[in-house]
């Protein structure tokens, strides 16, 4: 036990490269301390439980879900349903959250029985399953809607009514949140509900693995075999797990959209999941194990390098594009790094 809880120096290796290249760019883009605590709290806010979601799946010995990214469609899908219906304010901010949290219990069902089918190639099959779920969401809601759905709010739909507008506006949403009461942190504006919100769901994935339901996640992780030997149903587990985790990144785009006010329909989820999971192994996370610690480290390391970039970029090379660019590098890379320092680590295993 103790070797397996023992802190590795390979923990600390994605954590410390960023920790560094934050450190520089912090000096090279000439702002304030302030104004980027400013920038990283909301951003933190807006992405966290995105990333808490993605916990539950290493655990249990199925690696990143890059499925994630359908229950932030399935959340944007139930803001433009409702919006069509016209049921505005706080009784629509519950119907969206019911719709995006059912919906996303039932797409997770499906995904889990599908991943149970590939069992060691979940990470592939995610990354499939969510482009062909991107193409299928961007087909309804440009060619789709209109003709199926009864058109009622016609500042939604284009002229032609087929097809959603690019940008469709959720302040109704988002007024109802900040009435309740925001916490100011600089020029920035956050809801106590949405804090809230994102302190309970980390509370949750906390304890859950503390629980029974827990150690069988640990259980099925650790030996599938030997799980199964010991009276676990691992499919069953699995299946709870992915429709988990489908569940907090649909409720992690609720509160990422309340906070924005509104929704860029057919590109806000595109890359979610690729920067969610960039996060989490920022956080010195692995493809087998990860916690909440992990994750909030992760999107402060990662959103502190994704603000400092371009201006440590533009002032550096005179050149702002260059450091967009390297938002996108850093999180691929930091992918590409970690699943090489787990195959180095799991190789280094077998050869003891």
């Amino acid at each position: 036990m103790k070797n397996r809880n023992r802190i590795r120096k390979e923990d600390f290796l994605v954590p410390a490269a960023f920790i560094l290249f934050s450190v520089i760019c912090f000096f090279l883009s000439g702002i304030s301390f302030p104004f980027l605590a400013e920038q990283v709290s909301l951003r933190f806010i807006r992405n966290i439980i995105l990333v808490l979601a993605l916990i539950l799946p290493i655990m249990a010995g199925m690696g990143l879900n890059f499925a994630v990214v359908i229950g932030t469609m399935i959340t944007q899908a139930s803001f433009i349903f409702v919006l069509n219906f016209q049921v505005m304010g706080g009784l629509g901010a519950v119907l969206v959250l019911l719709l995006s949290l059912a919906f996303a219990a039932l797409f997770g069902l499906l995904i889990g029985k599908l991943l149970n089918m590939v069992k060691g190639r979940e990470m592939v099959t995610s990354i499939v399953v969510g482009l062909l779920a991107n193409y299928i969401y961007q087909l309804i809601f440009v060619a789709g809607f209109g003709t199926l759905i009864k058109v009622n709010n016609e500042k939604l739909v284009l002229s032609t009514g087929i097809g959603v507008k690019n940008m469709v506006d959720l302040k109704t949403f988002k007024e109802v949140f900040d009435h309740v009461g925001v916490i100011k942190i600089g020029e920035a504006k956050i809801s106590v509900i949405l804090l809230l919100i994102i302190a309970l769901t980390g509370a949750f994935v906390f304890y859950l693995m503390r629980t029974p339901l827990g150690q069988k996640i640990k259980a099925v992780g650790m030996s599938e075999e030997r799980a199964e030997n010991s009276g676990i149903h691992v499919n069953r587990i699995r299946i709870i797990v992915i429709v988990l985790s489908t569940v907090i990144a649909a409720l992690g785009q609720f509160v990422y959209l309340q906070n924005i006010g509104s929704l860029n329909v057919y590109t806000e989820h595109l890359d979610t999941e690729k920067f969610a999971c960039a996060a989490l192994l920022a956080g010195g996370a692995s493809i087998r194990k990860a916690n909440v610690r992990n994750a909030f480290i992760g999107v402060i390391l990662l959103h502190t390098l994704f603000v400092l970039s371009p201006l440590a970029g533009r002032n550096t090379f005179d050149n702002a594009a260059l450091g967009e660019y390297f938002r996108s590098f850093a999180a691929y890379g930091v992918i590409a790094f970690a699943l090489v320092m787990n195959l180095r680590l799991e190789r280094k295993k077998e050869s003891c």
